[in-house]
């Protein structure tokens, strides 16, 4: 499928986020309304709440409509009597060598309100800090959210974590690229040797045939996931909680990887500096694996730049599966006010109110443009006409059912796993020796592991 991009509003692609900055750590049932849950008076202290949207009056113009919309939502709970919230833009926030959230948690001098990733949960859950969240929702809210996307925010049915949105992955093509090589919709490959070989023919110039992430972290982790799981595979067994990554589908994954730098298909380095926009708009790239987090990005950029999206190509036994990802927020159990915080969170996130709702429908319909989290937020966006864009239809009506959660694991795990690529894609080591490695690594850590379960 294929569009003309129309501008859903304004936002910094999740790629540039991540790799501009995060770093972490190594009850009355029933939600009240606004005007009743105010636990402390204005007067008092602000809470913090650290995040990567920048201040309305100091940031890139891509991101203005996510700033207005946190400072919306802080303004209508101090309205109501809440206590005080200033928000703290954290420059490199999702950098995981930004050892800032990681220092101010070991002070004991952490925010009390936070956005954390899937894939970096376990990191503050087992360090003791979240606040459990649980008690300040209904049933009905709880029920409202997603099973997939509430799933990695939870342990022993207690919710850590209010999750904002869906961030399914999938592949990103310019039409023009294409129609230089005589290609058409009927040319989009469907396996992993059809995109191999697609990236080498498109290859040339300046151009890239097809780009992956290449830089280590934890959002090529989070790119990597869905080719492990095309292939069978994945890192951990979640019913045994024993690590299974020395398999011949982790090899595969990691393989496919490299073949993809050695034949020629992809490049070392992103180009154009990691900018989708800039890469695809330019003649820079003819596909790139993104997510549903730069839609808006290249509508606000290029809003007359055509191109199209697809499902990640599958090997011949697989099934086209992709990952979704998704920043939630939490609370931090030892800060300043953490029933204020926590109910500020709840009312805003994961309220039935309508205001509750609405919020969502303006973060995922309009600020972003993301899948949201909330089955009501769902049927009210549907009714909105935020969805109306194409690309965005594909991406909710024949990506997102391919999707899986993000994993969540330790540092350690993470790590093993990034090392494995990294050794494989740029360093040229052979796959099943690095899975085996990858492997070791994780088997040793869980010896002595206690915490979360790994899913």
């Amino acid at each position: 499928m294929t569009r003309r991009s129309t501008d859903p509003g304004s936002q910094l692609s999740r790629r540039r986020l991540l790799t501009t900055g995060a770093a972490a750590l190594g009850g009355a049932a029933g939600a009240s309304t606004l005007s009743s849950c105010a636990a402390r008076g204005s007067s008092q202290e602000p809470l913090q709440f650290w995040q990567f949207y920048a201040p309305v009056d100091q940031q890139d113009p891509n991101l203005l409509a996510q700033s207005r919309w946190f400072l919306d939502r802080i303004a209508e709970w101090e309205t109501a009597g809440g206590r005080p919230v200033e928000p703290v833009y954290i420059p490199g926030y999702t950098d995981p060598t930004n050892t800032r959230l990681t220092t101010a948690f070991a002070a004991g001098n952490g925010p009390d309100i936070f956005l954390i990733s899937p894939g970096d949960f376990l990191r503050y859950y087992n360090g003791g800090v979240l606040e459990d969240l649980t008690p300040y929702m209904e049933k009905e809210a709880i029920a409202d959210f997603y099973p997939q996307a509430l799933a990695t925010r939870t342990v022993d049915g207690r919710i850590y974590g209010l999750p904002m949105e869906q961030e399914p992955l999938a592949i990103f093509y310019d039409v023009a690229a294409f129609e230089e090589h005589g290609l058409s919709e009927a040319d989009l490959p469907t396996t992993w040797d059809q995109m191999l070989e697609l990236g080498r023919e498109m290859t040339g110039g300046e151009r890239a045939g097809l780009v992956f992430e290449t830089l280590p972290g934890y959002y090529q982790n989070f790119t990597f996931y869905p080719w492990l799981w095309q292939a069978g595979g994945d890192v951990i067994d979640t019913d045994s909680q024993t690590p299974i990554f020395s398999g011949d589908a982790a090899v595969e994954a990691l393989t496919l990887f490299q073949d993809a730098i050695t034949t020629g298909a992809a490049p070392r380095t992103r180009p154009a500096n990691g900018d989708i926009v800039s890469a695809l708009t330019g003649g820079y790239a003819a596909m790139w694996q993104g997510g549903i987090f730069d839609v808006a990005a290249l509508a606000q950029n290029a809003p007359e730049y055509d191109y199209g999206i697809f499902s990640l190509p599958a090997p011949p036994d697989g099934d086209h599966t992709t990952c979704l990802g998704g920043w939630a927020w939490c609370v931090n159990s030892r800060g300043r006010d953490p029933e204020a915080a926590a109910r500020f969170t709840v009312e805003v996130m994961g309220s039935m109110r309508q205001e509750s709702i609405d919020a969502g429908v303006e973060w995922n319909g309009v600020a972003k443009g993301n899948i949201a989290a909330r089955a009501s937020v769902t049927e009210a966006i549907g009714d909105s006409g935020a969805f109306e864009d194409p690309i965005l239809q594909q991406f909710r009506d024949q990506i997102l059912p391919e999707g899986r959660a993000e994993p969540r694991f330790p540092p350690v795990i993470y790590k093993a796993v990034s090392n494995a690529i990294q050794a494989t894609m740029l360093g040229g080591d052979d796959p099943a020796r690095q899975a085996e490695i990858a492997q070791g690594a994780i088997e040793s850590y869980l010896e002595t592991y206690e915490g979360g379960t790994l899913l």
